[in-house]
């Protein structure tokens, strides 16, 4: 069945692939068997065997996620509030989590993941990755992907998060581990293979060899990088090939040079300066050099505990200077590279239909009214799985 919606008052769609932000006005979209069939002037709209009146709202792609953490057990609203007091963020909170984790069965933690993946889809997020990196040992890192898997392709292995508190004394043996048993039970389960390449976690010699061992696996590779402080993290992703290097808060000029000539993504997630007082990345200077940059929401219940990317939005723009057509971008079609997707993130022909009705006449609207729940329906391959378009 044809479904055309008609009447948007902007139509998104980051069209034709892969230029930048793209609009119309007075627009109409069919959707069929999943993906677009037709975009342009409703005037000009085609029929279909179903009418949606827009009303004069916008419709934008479906926000696509690339960084989130969302196999965990526990919570850790006292750190969040102890660094709103004054106590300095680091990687050691998460050691309080993968306690949780281990401890939780998959009931607790499958349903906690069900529970945040529905967040994000009615807040407007139709493509989203999971990482690992809560359990630590072969099985609850297989485990943790297993349950992923479940939920979304986009599966990420992050053995390589920190260095668990067993193998404190002999963190070599660990990364052994991480690129020798884990990734041999893990591999099956997971599309990305990640690196947490900071001060505190792994450095760049460990990071490479746990990239190198999850290419030969099959996984494509990816970085936590440059997050706490300068360091190697996104030269490490740049030479690895990597899909996305993750943070980018510190980058000194090879930094971005190495990215603007590179076809890594500079994925940045703002929700993480807010929850931490750090400062933010410089998106600015990365845009201006050429930079193709992604918005992420991170929600994890560290750093981040956000599944909202409208909130990421409003960050962006108001602490990133983004304008809200680059934001949106990044929020979409930023994404769908950062996954190296190419059937998401815009609604050309031949896309996969996925996308968003706003309670709002236009984009700009999710930085305007931060804060405001705008997202009234979702559909995610052409099917309408959240809110109502009524």
């Amino acid at each position: 069945m044809s479904t055309l919606i008609t009447n948007i008052g902007e139509l998104v769609t980051n069209a034709p692939r892969p230029a930048g932000f793209a609009a119309l006005s007075d627009a109409a979209l069919v959707i069929d068997d999943g993906r677009v069939a037709w975009t342009g002037r409703a005037a000009e709209a085609p029929a279909a065997d179903e009418r949606v009146d827009a009303a004069g709202r916008a419709v934008l792609p479906g926000f696509v996620d690339s960084h989130a953490h969302l196999v965990f057990a526990g919570e850790r609203g006292a750190e969040f509030a102890a660094r709103m007091a004054g106590v300095p963020y680091s990687a050691g909170g998460i050691r309080g989590t993968v306690a949780a984790t281990r401890a939780a069965g998959d009931a607790e933690l499958g349903g906690n993941l069900r529970a945040l993946a529905a967040e994000m889809l009615a807040q407007g997020i139709t493509t989203f990755e999971c990482k690992s990196g809560y359990g630590l040992t072969v099985t609850d890192e297989a485990r943790s992907l297993a349950l992923a898997a479940q939920v979304t392709p986009e599966v990420t292995y992050l053995g390589a998060h920190v260095v668990p508190p067993e193998f404190e004394s002999d963190p070599a043996g660990y990364v052994d581990l991480v690129c020798g048993p884990m990734l041999d039970a893990c591999a099956p389960h997971a599309r990305w293979v990640d690196v947490f390449c900071e001060r505190g976690a792994f450095d760049a010699d460990q990071a490479r060899a746990i990239l190198t061992a999850g290419r030969a696996a099959g996984l494509q590779p990816r970085v936590h990088a440059n997050q706490l402080g300068p360091g190697p993290g996104v030269q490490v992703a740049v030479e690895a090939g990597a899909a996305s290097a993750d943070h980018c808060t510190y980058l000194s000029d090879s930094d971005v040079d190495a990215l603007a000539a590179s076809g890594t993504v500079a994925t940045l997630l703002p929700g993480v300066e807010f929850s931490t007082r750090q400062p933010y990345p410089e998106a600015r200077r990365l845009l201006e050099a050429g930079v193709s940059v992604a918005i992420a929401t991170d929600c994890n219940p560290g750093s981040c505990f956000t599944t909202s990317m409208p909130f990421c939005i409003a960050l962006a723009v108001r602490d990133m200077r983004m304008t809200t057509r680059e934001a949106v971008w990044a929020a979409t079609a930023g994404g769908a590279g950062a996954l190296r997707r190419d059937d998401v993130g815009y609604l050309g022909t031949g896309a996969r239909a996925d996308l968003v009705l706003l309670n709002a006449p236009s984009h700009a609207y999710l930085a305007y009214r931060p804060g405001v729940p705008l997202i009234a329906a979702v559909w995610r391959g052409g099917r309408l799985v959240a809110g109502s378009a009524a």
